[in-house]
């Protein structure tokens, strides 16, 4: 290709050699001409050049965006699995709290101050374990928030219990003979208290009177067994009670079962805490099957109700 500038003021030669030898092409633009079709090209490769640019920045944009929204995703589900967790845990740490709450009733130990317990003990550093939260969603960052401080408090929880088990676990081996004696297991391992401890209005007469135990309604042949260790005091009819069974576990402490089918032991036997000792029944003055269970101590009815050290029942 030459390039013949004899009029270099108007117009460009371009003169085309074939390899095969078959002839000579010559073609002329003016400089005008040639200025127009250079800078058409150079739109054209701009051009190409910024919608390929767009092109692939769009596809980076969006892969990056699938990204953070699939970990964003991913983090929430995350969150609220923990969460449930720890709200599972807390469900827990309160039935633990109500059991060693009625543990300290039977031992004589002092009872934990509410706003202690609350509190806890000791307690973790969140500066050590703090995550970082940069570049993080502000929900999300508000939700690892709260859990890290959901999860300092019942730190402090578990840690304020454990020591109070320590303190009961030793005490416990202390006094084990006293601790056989008090009436601290349901009579019945079914059933719902169907009337409480307390003022009622009496089923027959419908008159206020105060019932000094409670009625447990279950089906007659229902297995009733032993709260406590101690010694069969009385097994036959009393009056309105109808078939009566009475236990004297010692320390002042005696419980009473009422409404009886069957015995199942004989006065003056020895029993073990969840022995069998009678089936349930409708003896007596009665509205209907259902075990009246009383607890004395030293004579005074109490609310039997304090004594259950799996808590009161639902």
């Amino acid at each position: 290709m030459f390039n013949n500038k004899s009029n270099t003021n108007k117009y460009h030669n371009f003169i085309i050699v074939s390899e095969k030898d078959t002839g000579l092409k010559q073609f002329q633009f003016s400089r005008q001409k040639l200025l127009i079709v250079s800078t058409f090209a150079v739109i054209l490769i701009s051009l190409a050049l910024f919608f390929s640019v767009d092109v692939l920045t769009n596809v980076l944009y969006k892969n990056k965006m699938n990204n953070l929204k699939a970990n964003y995703d991913h983090l929430s589900k995350t969150l609220l699995s923990l969460q449930g967790q720890l709200d599972n845990v807390s469900v827990q740490m309160g039935s633990i709290e109500n059991k060693d709450q009625a543990i300290r009733t039977y031992a004589g130990l002092p009872e934990i101050d509410k706003d202690i317990r609350e509190l806890g003990v000791g307690g973790t550093n969140i500066e050590n374990r703090k995550i970082n939260l940069d570049n993080i969603p502000s929900d999300i960052t508000t939700r690892i928030s709260e859990i890290e401080m959901n999860v300092d408090a019942m730190t402090r929880k578990v840690k304020l219990e454990l020591n109070s088990y320590n303190n009961l676990y030793e005490m416990v081996k202390e006094h084990s003979d006293n601790l056989k004696v008090i009436p601290s297991i349901p009579p019945v391992q079914k059933g719902y208290v169907h009337s409480g401890f307390g003022y009622r209005k009496d089923p027959f007469d419908g008159k206020v009177r105060f019932h000094y135990g409670l009625d447990f309604a279950v089906n007659t042949g229902t297995k009733i067994y032993a709260p406590a260790d101690g010694k069969i005091k009385f097994a036959g009819r009393q009056g309105g009670f109808g078939n009566v069974l009475k236990i004297d576990h010692g320390n002042g402490n005696r419980t009473l079962f009422a409404h009886l089918s069957k015995f199942k032991v004989k006065q003056g036997a020895q029993v073990k805490r969840g022995d069998l000792v009678a089936i349930s029944g409708n003896t007596g003055r009665s509205a209907g099957p259902h075990l009246h269970y009383e607890v004395h101590k030293y004579g005074t009815p109490q609310n039997p109700l304090d004594y259950f050290f799996s808590g009161y029942l639902k």
